[in-house]
């Protein structure tokens, strides 16, 4: 008796195995973000339209498309919301806990620095960059510990 569960589940195989699995586990969202430097060090923040007034200030970061890489998530966001481009480096963070959602940050390197900066007007109210140790008012405290995370501290 014990082993007719393993019994049934090889002999469904292949995709109806995944339709199975499809239908019995959550769905959920992969929030993906960028902890984006230039190559002077300073971090890339962006001033974000939708988020809290008071919490406005924080890294690229959005959500991975189905079947998306997640470091080309951090990629593309980037490039939609201010144009510009970046080399995504290593993996920082996985968090889960979240309802359907988890979270997962990366270290990028902006390449072509400012020059190509075009805000998302709907969505990004603006794009700076700042030493780390001089972030503005505003700046989710999630972001300052990944901030902190990238430095090693």
């Amino acid at each position: 008796m014990d082993d007719l569960p393993a019994t049934l589940w090889r002999r469904i195989r292949g995709s109806h195995q995944w339709r199975l699995l499809w239908l019995a586990h959550a769905k959920f969202n992969c929030g993906i973000t960028g902890v984006v430097r230039a190559p002077d060090g300073r971090v890339l923040l962006l001033r974000h339209r939708l988020w809290p007034l008071d919490r406005q200030w924080g890294f690229p970061t959005g959500y991975a498309r189905a079947g998306e890489r997640h470091e080309d998530t951090i990629a593309r966001e980037l490039r939609e919301e201010t144009g510009l481009s970046a080399e995504v480096g290593r993996l920082l963070k996985v968090t889960s806990g979240y309802r359907l959602r988890i979270e997962i940050a990366y270290e990028a390197v902006l390449t072509g620095g400012l020059e190509g900066l075009r805000l998302e007007r709907r969505e990004i109210l603006e794009a700076r960059l700042f030493p780390p140790d001089e972030l503005p008012e505003g700046v989710l405290p999630a972001h300052r510990g990944l901030l902190a995370l990238a430095q090693g501290r």
